[in-house]
């Protein structure tokens, strides 16, 4: 009974047909299946190399021819067992179209892409920061020599290149700013008393004028008062239109013009002293040994002192054009400008209100209307 269970088992292991052909054994089954997953891992890395490898396993699977099936049971005859060279056909054949149908994208070149673009990148940043590098070196060698040369004037060790006409043109230049700028902070100052004086003035005037609406017995003398504090603040806007227009005109002048002309003379003067520090840095090399390397270095050091030479040359020839045109505009500005303020101030305080309004006509000033400065009740909110 055992035996015949056995060998029952056994026989429903693989299934034969009666004719000798083999059924769908389980091994083909996996086989297929392995391959169906390689198929679609290839298809998402989309690599060669897994189809090569696919196709291998194909080819090199179980040979059938080696194995024999066996049908019976345990205890059964040698009729039970059947060769497998009688089974017709491979369990697995290779398909020549498989690559055909199978797309393959070429991984190995986006990784020689990914490769070469990461190289391209390391060798941009590195060249940054080798040129920031020598930026900074030459920054810091040049920081040493201005440093050492300025030091050496200072103490009476070391010449400077001096012009002599230049310097003192430099030296009225900044004089006549510092008396300019006292000009310019009086003239604020006598702005913002006036100012105020107008307002009193115009305070004033409506005090009069509601005093004469309410004291019948005082209404003319009020009246007259009145009158004339309107007058007076009239003319006193006026004259604010015109000292306004002198304060401004003054205050480009001195922190616009002469700034400017004053910058281009700091650069000129830190040129100066570049040049003079490559200038006695070559003439130390050149009393020096006269040996290979010594005649590199005064080479270069040559070079250097060409290049600061001539920008400081330039930049001599900028600020005495500069200067030039300076003084022209300065007599031309203030010219003007002291007209305008001694008509003005000689019409306001005469009282000729004609001549105080022909001198703002005359230099192109035009008055701002009463509550202009102040802002809108929409900016309010």
């Amino acid at each position: 009974m055992t035996d015949s269970i056995m060998s029952k088992a056994a026989t429903m292991e693989i299934p034969i047909n009666s004719n000798g052909d083999t059924g769908t054994l389980a091994e083909d089954d996996s086989l297929e299946q392995a391959a169906k997953l390689q198929w679609r891992l290839d298809e998402k890395v989309g690599s060669s190399r897994g189809t090569r490898d696919l196709q291998q396993v194909m080819v090199s699977g179980p040979n059938l021819n080696e194995t024999s099936i066996v049908s019976g049971g345990y205890g059964g005859t040698a009729e039970g067992i059947i060769p497998t060279s009688s089974i017709k056909g491979p369990a697995v054949r290779y398909n020549a179209e498989f690559n055909k149908r199978i797309p393959v994208t070429g991984l190995g070149s986006n990784m020689h892409h990914s490769s070469s673009s990461s190289s391209i990148a390391e060798e941009t940043t590195r060249g940054v920061a080798v040129e920031k590098i020598e930026t900074v070196k030459k920054w810091g060698l040049n920081t040493y020599k201005c440093t050492k040369q300025m030091i050496s004037e200072r103490f009476g060790r070391g010449s400077r290149t001096v012009d002599l006409e230049l310097e003192a043109q430099i030296e009225v230049l900044r004089d006549t700013k510092r008396k300019y700028e006292n000009v310019l902070r009086l003239a604020r100052a006598l702005t913002n008393h006036f100012y105020n004086m107008v307002q009193t003035q115009h305070a004033l005037g409506d005090t009069f004028a509601d005093l004469s609406q309410k004291s019948p017995e005082l209404r003319d003398e009020f009246g007259y008062n009145a009158e004339t504090q309107k007058l007076l603040c009239k003319n006193g806007e006026t004259l604010l239109g015109a000292i306004n227009f002198f304060v401004s005109s003054i205050n480009t002048l001195v922190n616009k013009t002469m700034e400017d002309s004053l910058m281009t003379i700091k650069m000129y003067e830190n040129a100066r002293l570049e040049f003079d520090a490559y200038r006695s840095d070559l003439e130390e090399l050149s009393l020096g040994p006269r040996d290979a390397v010594a005649m590199a270095r005064i080479d270069a050091a040559q070079q250097q002192y060409q290049v600061h030479k001539d920008k400081y040359e330039r930049l001599r020839s900028d600020v005495t054009i500069k200067l030039k045109f300076l003084e022209e505009n300065k007599v031309k500005v203030m010219h003007k400008q002291l007209l305008l303020f001694h008509n003005a101030i000689s019409a306001y305080f005469a009282g000729n209100q004609q001549q105080l309004e022909q001198t703002l006509k005359q230099f192109n000033i035009k008055l701002r209307p009463p509550g202009a400065d102040k802002p809108s009740w929409l900016e309010e909110q």
